[in-house]
C-alpha cells in the first residue's frame, strides 16, 4: 500500500472542499433565462417592439438590484411575425434547443393561443399579454393573463360599454355591430352581442369585414349607417379603427355611442394621424393620465420607456402596451422572489392565491387566469384640439367614463355632441 504524505491530503481536501463550495455559487451565477415569442413585424409588430422594450426595462431593474434570486436575468425571443402558425416551433425551440427556465407569452390573443397546449403539457406556469379569453378551450389553471378583461372576459369587455348606454336619456334601443374576422375582435363583438341581448338592445347590423385585406371601409359604413343604430359597436385592430373612423366622418355616421372595441385608438401615433376626428368615441382602454390612475410606480416606468422609446421609434409615450408588459414579467418575478423557487407549480400556485402589486395597480386572478374583478376602463375621448402628441399628455382628453371607482369625468351624449 502506498501512503500519501499528510500535505499531499491536506491539499487533496482542500481542493474537494472548494468544489463542493463552489458547485452551489456557480449553480446561483447561472442566468436567469425568460423566453418568448413577440410580435416584432407584420401588423402587430409596432405593438411588440413596445412591448419588447417594456420588457428589457424590467430586466435592467431587476439586474440592477442583483437579479432574481441572485440570478440575473436574460430575455431569449424570437419573432412570430404575427403569424400563430409560427409560434408552436418557436415554443418549442425555447424549451427544448435554448432550455429556458420560464416562458411568456407574446402580444395577443392569436399568438398566445397556439402556445398554450406546449405550455400545458410541460406543466408551466405562464403568463399572458392581452388575450381575449385565451384560456376558454384549454382551462388550464396555471395560466394568467394582465389584461383586465374580467372573469367573464367576452362578456366583461364590453359591459362598460352597456351599462353607460342604458343610463343614457333616451336609452339606446338599436346598435349596429362590426368585426373584422379574426379572434379577437370576434370574441370582442361575440360579448358585445351578449350584452345587447341582456339589455334589451335589438341588432340591426352584424357583419364582418376581412382581416387583413380590408382598406376601404366607406361602402361597409354606408350601409351600416342605413340601418340608423343608436349605438355602434366595433371590434377592430389598428389600420382598420384608423379607416373605420374617418370613413364614419366621410358619410356622416352619428350613431349616440360609437365605438367599443377598436385596438389602435389607443397608440400615439394613431391619436396624432386622427387628431379631432377622435372626439367623442368612447372605446375601452387600459391607462391614460388622468388622476384617477396614477398607480404606484407607473410614472417612473414611463418615464424611462419615453426616454429610450424615439431611438426606436416606437410609440413615444407608451400608455397603451408597455405598462402591462413591464407588469407580467414584473409579476412574475415577484412571486420567485416570494416563493424563493424557480419551481413551476410553486410559482403558478403563488401567482394564483395573492394579490399583486404592480405599475398598472393590483392585480388578483380568478380561477379560469382572468382578473378576479373586470377593470376595462371605457374612455370618452374629449377635447382634443389638434394633432400635436402635447394634446394626448394632458388629463381631460382619455376621460374615463367607467367603472365609477376610476371615474376622472362626464360623458358628452350623444355623440355628434362630442364631435
Amino acid at each position: 500500500m502506498v501512503r500519501m504524505p499528510k500535505f499531499v491530503i491536506s491539499v487533496c481536501v482542500l481542493v474537494v472542499s472548494l468544489v463542493i463550495s463552489w458547485a452551489p455559487s456557480a449553480q446561483a451565477a447561472k442566468p436567469f433565462r425568460l423566453g418568448f415569442s413577440m410580435a416584432l413585424t407584420g401588423p402587430l409588430g409596432p405593438a411588440g417592439k413596445a412591448a419588447l422594450l417594456a420588457m428589457q426595462i424590467w430586466r435592467d431593474d431587476v439586474n440592477a438590484k442583483g437579479g432574481l434570486l441572485g440570478r440575473k436575468v436574460e430575455l431569449v425571443y424570437y419573432d412570430d411575425q404575427t403569424k400563430p402558425a409560427n409560434v408552436p416551433g418557436i415554443y418549442a425551440k425555447l424549451l427544448d434547443v435554448d432550455k429556458v427556465d420560464f416562458v411568456v407569452s407574446g402580444y395577443g390573443t392569436n399568438l398566445i393561443v397556439p402556445a398554450l397546449p406546449i405550455v400545458m403539457e410541460r406543466g408551466m406556469a405562464f403568463m399572458g399579454l392581452f388575450g381575449l379569453d385565451a384560456n376558454a378551450k384549454f382551462n388550464y389553471n396555471n395560466y394568467f393573463q394582465i389584461m383586465p378583461a374580467g372573469p367573464d372576459p367576452v362578456v366583461d369587455w364590453s359591459r362598460g360599454f352597456f351599462e353607460i348606454a342604458a343610463k343614457q336619456n333616451p336609452r339606446p334601443k338599436t346598435i349596429a355591430l362590426l368585426s373584422a374576422d379574426s379572434e379577437f375582435a370576434r370574441n370582442a363583438v361575440l360579448g358585445a352581442r351578449r350584452n345587447a341581448k341582456k339589455f334589451g338592445i335589438k341588432v340591426v347590423y352584424d357583419k364582418r369585414y376581412p382581416f387583413p385585406g380590408t382598406t376601404d371601409f366607406t361602402p361597409i359604413l354606408r350601409a351600416v349607417k342605413a340601418t340608423n343604430p343608436d349605438m355602434f359597436y366595433v371590434g377592430s385592430y389598428p389600420g382598420g379603427s384608423v379607416g373605420i373612423v374617418k370613413a364614419a366622418h366621410e358619410i356622416g355616421l352619428k350613431p349616440k355611442l360609437f365605438g367599443g372595441g377598436m385596438v389602435g385608438l389607443q397608440y400615439t401615433a394613431i391619436q396624432m394621424n386622427l387628431g379631432p376626428l377622435l372626439n367623442g368615441i368612447t372605446n375601452y382602454w387600459f391607462w391614460a393620465p388622468e388622476k384617477t390612475l396614477q398607480f404606484p410606480g407607473i410614472e417612473a416606468f414611463l418615464k424611462k420607456y419615453q426616454t429610450r422609446a424615439p431611438a426606436q421609434k416606437l410609440d413615444p409615450l407608451g400608455y397603451y402596451l408597455p405598462p402591462f408588459a413591464y407588469a407580467y414579467v414584473q409579476l412574475l418575478g415577484q412571486a420567485i422572489e416570494a416563493t424563493k423557487s424557480f419551481d413551476q407549480a410553486k410559482v403558478g400556485a403563488y401567482i394564483r392565491n395573492n394579490t399583486h402589486s404592480t405599475v398598472v395597480g393590483d392585480v388578483k386572478f380568478g380561477k379560469n387566469g382572468e382578473w378576479a374583478t373586470s377593470r376595462t376602463f371605457q374612455v370618452q375621448l374629449q377635447n382634443i384640439k389638434g394633432h400635436k402628441m402635447i394634446e394626448f399628455t394632458k388629463p381631460g382628453k382619455m376621460v374615463v367614463i367607467y367603472p365609477e371607482k376610476f371615474k376622472s369625468g362626464t360623458l358628452i351624449y350623444p355623440y355628434a355632441k362630442a364631435k
